[in-house]
């Protein structure tokens, strides 16, 4: 197939009714209750760092601490945002395609759940089991460099229930969102980061900053306990279908989706991904103490936008995958298309607010208590160049779920993360003496940034492939570069407006204000990720509405 010329937009396909796809409608408020909660979740997250940084601020202890944090938030990744959501979405699509048509005894789901709910249990529970047992092990991996590793062992001990627990919650979460209902799945963070934030506060004074990696435990739980009663209710009170087209179609489909090769992909996909956070945390390990802290803050700050940007398609994953699973490639092609471009557009809007205002906002956040100026100055240089990445971290999110939907196992995804992290460490390796922490933040924007583009490569045409999703790649680039001329003038007078003000709280709405402005005004006249016809679908909207009011007033 062509690429089609920048200036031509995807034409909608016909419109048609089918069992998978939802409406414009749905979508709309599902991704605003998702975004919604994913703020809520991250502005709970922003607090739960500020409570640490207020508690114990950048030194040996909280350095200890995010050595443990290492494994919740490989197992996050692996277990609830990527890994486990790129094998059981499609599963769980194939299962409800198969329920709504009547086809497999018995009922798709619940056998699909009966089958691998168990299993994964026993595997999860011992791997963390393994952890536990081998903390000295696995610190001594993570961060040679620790003076005193001690601290980061018991911490360790404590954050490797969180496979177990995360694993269940993941469970759950693609369940429910295969299902579309949002709802618990959105809410698991709110949960987790108020665990958190509760205990350091209780037990802070009594157990040091173990405390907080016993509230990373404790949310871990209450993560899986939110979803559980809508999970029950679906699978429970799910139709039971009264006569089926045969007795094993779905045995048959439903055990190809979960093949083991499948599942050894995605997680290797997932722990390579992951990598990137364990080669930074190794070389900023042999740093001055609080490296590793300022580099955890400059990321945790400087990717709220790409978890905004996230819930787009973290929303039409499931419609991809039930396109596919009904053998639509055309609206699943366009449906990812409008993805990309949409989710590069919000994505580049907040990273050119966190480069204008990055110093005001370390500041306005975390600059108390123990957390000083200096600790102040060198997160925000981090996170600047940290931002530079933040494009290549959305489009990995979403592209890699293109090649997943398809439940077929496929090791290209593994391939290009695998050339980013080698990347990310060879730069790394030479870039951490004369930089320290920047070198290790510009060594992870380069390296994601590469994988992005080698997805982004794989995703054209292959007639190689049958039932994959083949993107118009020329046409996507053409796209994305309309926002990032947008977002760089955008950042580069939001950061003059900013500097002119002593206030923090002042320089950051001034900063946010101005980047809005010229990013929005630009990306008008670019006519980025179409905002021209978004806009004017919008004020027609409201207008027929005041309109209809009016009428009925009279």
């Amino acid at each position: 197939m062509p690429a089609a010329p920048p200036a031509t937009r995807p034409t909608a396909p016909p419109t048609t009714r089918r069992t998978g796809a939802p409406s414009r409608r749905f979508l709309a408020r599902a991704t605003l209750l998702s975004a919604a909660l994913s703020m809520a979740g991250a502005v709970l997250g922003l607090g739960r760092d500020q409570t640490l940084a207020h508690l114990f601020g950048a030194g040996e202890d909280s350095d200890a601490f995010l050595v443990a944090w290492t494994l919740p938030e490989m197992a996050s990744t692996l277990l609830i945002e990527d890994g486990m959501a790129f094998v059981l979405v499609p599963a769980f699509s194939l299962a409800l395609a198969r329920r709504a048509h009547g086809v497999g005894a018995p009922d798709p789901v619940r056998a699909l759940v009966t089958a691998s709910l168990p299993r994964l249990c026993l595997v999860l529970a011992g791997s963390a089991a393994v952890l536990a047992a081998l903390a000295p092990q696995v610190v001594a991996v993570l961060a040679p460099g620790l003076p005193e590793p001690d601290l980061a062992v018991s911490c360790t001990r404590l954050t490797a229930t969180c496979v177990l627990t995360f694993g269940l919650a993941g469970y759950f979460s693609a369940a429910l969102r295969a299902h579309r209902d949002y709802l618990a799945p959105g809410a698991i963070y709110i949960a987790y980061n108020l665990a958190i934030i509760a205990t350091m506060f209780v037990l802070a004074d009594r157990w040091g900053v173990r405390a907080a990696a016993l509230g990373v435990a404790l949310g871990g739980c209450v993560m899986a306990a939110v979803q559980a009663p809508s999970l029950w209710r679906r699978i429970v009170g799910g139709r039971e279908p009264g006569r089926f087209a045969t007795a094993s179609g779905y045995v048959e489909d439903g055990g190809r989706a979960l093949v083991p090769a499948l599942v050894c992909a995605v997680l290797l996909f997932t722990l390579c991904r992951q990598s990137q956070v364990l080669i930074e945390r190794y070389f900023a390990s042999g740093l001055p103490a609080g490296a590793i802290s300022h580099l955890n803050y400059a990321q945790k700050v400087a990717q709220f936008p790409m978890s905004l940007a996230m819930m787009v398609c973290v929303v039409t994953f499931p419609v991809v995958a039930r396109a596919i699973a009904e053998g639509d490639l055309r609206r699943a092609r366009d449906r990812v298309e409008r993805d990309l471009t949409l989710m590069g557009c919000l994505v580049l809007l907040g990273a050119a607010m966190v480069v204008a205002c990055a110093p005001q906002i370390i500041q306005l956040l975390f600059q108390r208590g123990a957390f000083t100026a200096q600790d102040t100055a060198a997160t925000a240089a981090v996170m600047r160049v940290y931002a530079v990445g933040l494009l290549g971290h959305t489009l990995v999110g979403a592209l890699v779920r293109s090649y997943f939907s398809t439940g077929r196992t496929t090791w290209f995804p593994l391939l290009a993360m695998g050339a980013g992290a080698l990347a990310t460490a060879v730069i790394s390796a030479w870039a951490v003496a004369p930089w320290g922490a920047r070198g290790l933040a510009a060594a992870n924007a380069a390296g994601i940034t590469l994988t992005a583009l080698l997805l982004l490569k794989g995703l054209g045409p292959r007639e190689d492939v049958p039932g994959s999703v083949a993107v118009r790649v020329r046409w996507v680039v053409a796209e994305l570069s309309r926002p990032v001329r947008a977002a760089v003038c955008a950042a580069g007078a939001g950061g003059v407006c900013a500097g002119l003000l002593q206030s923090p709280v002042a320089a950051v709405a001034v900063g946010c204000l101005c980047v809005s402005v010229v990013f929005l005004s630009l990306a008008w006249v670019l006519d980025a990720a179409g905002v021209r016809a978004l806009l004017l679908s919008v004020t027609h909207s409201v207008r027929s509405s005041l309109t209809r009011k009016l009428r009925h007033g009279r």
